[in-house]
């Protein structure tokens, strides 16, 4: 069993700056493809960065390349998405995701196993 649980959400003025943390309590995380996801008002959950089990390859969304970071820390089982230039589109619940993989490419979006409770990010203008 996987328990994954964010933080560092908030509200920021745009062109602010925030890190989420997701921790990862479970036994298998150095083996695990990690993923965020949001979710804003009336809109469906969208696909946002995801890396690889071993931190070489990292996947970002057209809508947050060059603004987010992801990375990962395999002894504090702990991944984290840094959000720079944040803009009110960005306003959304961020989730955490998981899926056990040691394929060097991103899971499809349907694939992960296991989702943290989420972490609400709100960008004021």
């Amino acid at each position: 069993q996987v328990q994954l649980v964010e933080s560092g959400g908030g509200l920021v003025q745009a062109g602010g700056s925030l890190r989420l943390s997701c921790v990862y309590h479970g036994a298998t995380f150095s083996s695990s493809a990690m993923g965020w996801f949001r979710q804003a008002p009336g809109k469906q959950r969208e696909f946002v960065s995801a890396i690889t089990w071993s931190g070489t390859n990292k996947y970002y969304a057209d809508s947050v390349l060059g603004r987010f970071a992801i990375s990962r820390d395999n002894v504090k089982t702990t991944v984290y998405l840094e959000m720079n230039s944040l803009k009110p589109d960005d306003t959304a619940v961020y989730y955490c995701a998981t899926k056990r993989s040691l394929v060097s490419t991103r899971p499809p979006d349907s694939a992960y196993d296991y989702w943290g409770q989420g972490t609400q990010v709100t960008v004021s203008s």
